[in-house]
């Protein structure tokens, strides 16, 4: 069960009592969703901090996206998103980035989508223009920004990582379509790259694809794999988004964000061995409640007022996770799954998203909802909540009389912990929404670019987007970034069925300051340029790219 906000709190009070000057030394480097390695460190906390230790302003929204580091330089690699390229900043000073050179793509690509970076190579994922034609793989030295190599990968390579040993990178290429029935309507297969690296000079690339998987649709979407894009085959409609390694680095673990999925891949061969189905979260249970509504001031109407107001409801929440880490305990691989949610409503021909109200015209099925049914349409309870029209293939989550016997929204505003298995073991329930609730300089579910309270409640809520994981000692420490909210949550997750929180850290202030954290990044002591843990955030919206440093304490 979450962390009563009681205990959260008390835990963070605590902790804020130990003198800021004591650091831990880490031995290595985190698995991290933009890129990195496993982190190790020889003492154990009982306690850890965040603090804002400096930040680069890139002036621009979309400026700071992905990070990446590389040690031997202390540079830093920044996705803009704003100009699509690569921002090179120095990070000698951390408490002053400066920025030193860029890299521009535009000689062979449109955009920047995510960085890597291993030993002195970075590895940029690189869409074309348009996005559905294949996308590149460039290397380049971290130390003089020259150019090694670029090879072909699937289309729109939205995400890029090393292998834990460094000898591959592994794209997620998502493979979105331009449109759905449109003249001119191109579907690019999903996919994921699998490129040998060679040193950078001299690269090779396999493709593991989801072709074999094209005759098995019904089987799929049976199990609850969502495949529902309009005339789309499973390959099409596949649309991979981030991935994280088994310990040996043998098997690749792939989010499939709009298809509520996790795609398994063997590495060597370059086949996805599986695809699983993630399922969805019941918000009627105890600690698994949302805030549904902006208007849930006042009682059965539809023209309230916003109010903070957590509760129970009988919604479906589908997972639909963005970045993904791993970690290991006593031998067992588990992953951590940033539940953002995402819907297909932004290409011409086919709109998911829609309201509970809006899409329940002929009511809710009485025999599902019981005998508040007419009263939960209301904007004041889930009237105004965001769901899905499409909820996997054809179906509309209605009975044979129009009405509504079923509601799934975006995202679960969780984390989740699976195992190898991609079996759940844990939901950080309302435990998000609990914890932004009252904070001093933002409004309870306002969103990146705005300070209104309630604003994302019929949405997605703080909207977790951003994972990694790092060891500190005997304990595995998870860093979760709220896109929305923002801010950055910190929890002890070594019993992965018994997560305890730790710290959050929110450095927006109203509409200014960080807003919209996208990427996060570990760099460990032994790594860092002043010596101490450090936790990279690229703030999309307000375009900062921010070091936070991780204070632990004995």
């Amino acid at each position: 069960m979450p962390v009563t906000l009681m205990s959260r709190f008390s835990r963070l009070c605590n902790a804020r009592l130990w003198p800021l000057g004591l650091g831990l030394t880490l031995l290595a480097a985190v698995s991290a969703c933009g890129g990195g390695d496993a982190a190790v460190d020889d003492a154990t906390p009982a306690s850890i901090k965040l603090i804002r230790l400096g930040a680069y302003e890139g002036g621009a929204l979309g400026a700071a996206e992905i990070t990446a580091y590389d040690a031997s330089s202390q540079r830093l690699f920044v996705v803009n998103g704003a100009n699509g390229s690569v921002d090179v900043l120095d990070l000698r000073n951390p408490a002053a980035p400066s920025k030193v050179g860029s890299i521009d793509v535009t000689s062979f690509g449109a955009a920047v989508n995510s960085v890597a970076v291993h030993d002195g190579l970075v590895a940029l994922a690189v869409e074309s223009n348009p996005k559905t034609a294949p996308g590149t793989v460039a290397f380049y030295n971290a130390a003089d920004l020259r150019l090694l190599s670029r090879v072909t990968v699937g289309a729109q390579p939205d995400m890029i990582v090393f292998t834990p040993d460094g000898k591959r990178v592994l794209t997620a290429n998502e493979g979105e379509p331009s449109s759905y029935g449109q003249l001119g309507s191109v579907d690019p297969e999903g996919s994921i790259s699998i490129v040998t690296v060679n040193g950078g000079t001299a690269p090779t690339v396999a493709t593991a694809d989801f072709r074999a998987f094209n005759s098995r649709a019904a089987e799929l979407r049976a199990a609850g794999v969502r495949i529902y894009g309009p005339g789309a085959s499973v390959a099409q409609d596949l649309e991979p988004e981030y991935i994280a390694f088994s310990a040996d680095g043998g098997k690749a673990f792939v989010t499939l964000q709009e298809n509520n999925a996790i795609a398994i891949v063997d590495v060597a061969t370059a086949t996805v061995t599986d695809i699983k189905a993630l399922g969805w979260k019941d918000h009627s249970l105890a600690g698994m409640g949302l805030d549904a509504s902006d208007e849930d001031g006042g009682t059965n109407t539809n023209s309230g007022t916003p109010l903070l107001k957590i509760a129970n409801y009988p919604v479906r929440g589908l997972y639909l996770p963005d970045a993904i880490a791993s970690y290991t305990v006593g031998g067992n691989t588990f992953f951590i799954t940033a539940n953002e949610g995402d819907a297909r409503a932004d290409w011409p021909g086919f709109n998911e998203e829609t309201r509970v109200r809006q899409h329940c015209t002929a009511g809710l099925d009485p025999a599902v909802f019981g005998a508040n049914a007419a009263n939960l349409l209301f904007d004041s309870n889930l009237g105004r909540l965001r769901i899905t029209a499409t909820p996997n293939g054809g179906t509309d989550g209605k009975n044979s009389a129009g009405q509504c016997n079923v509601l799934y929204s975006f995202g679960a505003r969780s984390f989740s912990i699976w195992n190898s298995n991609v079996e759940r073991v844990y939901d950080s329930g309302e435990d998000l929404e609990r914890l932004t609730s009252a904070l001093p300089n933002a409004n309870f579910n306002a969103s990146h670019d705005n300070n209104t309270l309630d604003a994302r409640s019929p949405s997605k809520g703080p909207e977790p987007e951003g994972v990694v994981v790092a060891q500190f000692g005997s304990k595995q420490i998870a860093f979760i970034g709220l896109e929305r909210v923002g801010g950055v949550a910190v929890y002890d997750v070594t019993n992965p069925r018994a997560p305890v929180f730790m710290d959050y850290l929110n450095t927006r202030n109203g509409t200014g300051g960080d807003l919209g954290p996208e990427g996060l990044h570990f760099i460990p002591a032994a790594k860092s340029p002043n010596g101490k843990a450090l936790l990279i955030v690229g703030h999309e919206v307000s375009g900062t790219t921010t070091v936070l440093q991780i204070n632990a304490f004995r």
